[in-house]
């Protein structure tokens, strides 16, 4: 579902910085070589990534969901000297997509892949987290968020993606759509916590932006 016309979002694109070189090439991959490329940040979600990160500038980045690697270089931008993006992925097929791409971005010293399941690498990463991204497993999203939440520094943002989940969210559901109910349920749980305040950017699919306030 788009929830833009063609013709705004292609302005949007056109009025937006860029994607350099690198980032065309992995789009452009993912798109020839990867099941699913529509699950890739692209364009303009990219560069919201990116100017989040600028504007934070985080010591400690946190990523769940890697894929081939394209929102994590984004996210790298504005990492501070010695950074660092924690980013996990299930799927360790795709490590040899993302590494490539890491090293073509000259950020593979900042970048730690983890392989595996994210409910259980994360308690085991014992950082402070300046912002994180949340982009894989819906099922878990509200699960991530309170694996998360005390390990977020005062401040710090959490950015949640396919938030809106195609329209779902606004729909009739079945009762076996179990992805549609939990990010309905995240999405309630963030608005009604007391320790973030947020907005629901409706960028691409929906961006659940927070900020830790207790």
């Amino acid at each position: 579902m788009e929830f833009l016309p063609k013709k705004i979002d292609d302005y949007a694109c056109l009025h937006s910085q860029e994607e350099n070189q690198v980032l065309k090439d992995l789009n452009r991959e993912t798109w020839a070589k990867v099941l699913i490329p529509r699950m890739l940040s692209g364009h303009l979600q990219g560069r919201t990534l990116s100017m989040f990160s600028k504007m934070i500038k985080p010591k400690n980045i946190l990523e769940i969901g890697t894929y081939t690697g394209y929102s994590a270089i984004c996210l790298c931008e504005g990492l501070e000297e010695n950074g660092k993006l924690h980013t996990i992925d299930i799927n360790e097929e795709l490590k040899e997509i993302s590494s490539k791409y890491f090293k073509k971005a000259n950020i593979e010293d900042k970048v730690e892949q983890h392989i595996g399941n994210a409910m259980e690498i994360i308690p085991g990463l014992d950082l402070t987290w300046d912002l994180v991204f949340i982009d894989a497993d819906k099922e878990n999203y509200s699960n991530y968020f309170d694996l998360v939440i005390d390990k977020m520094a005062l401040g710090g943002f959490l950015v949640a993606d396919n938030v809106l989940w195609s329209g779902k969210v606004v729909e009739p559901i079945s009762e076996k759509d179990m992805e549609t109910k939990e990010i309905i349920n995240f999405n309630d749980k963030i608005h009604q916590s007391d320790r973030v305040e947020n907005v629901l950017m409706p960028i691409r699919d929906g961006l659940m932006v927070c900020r830790k306030i207790k």
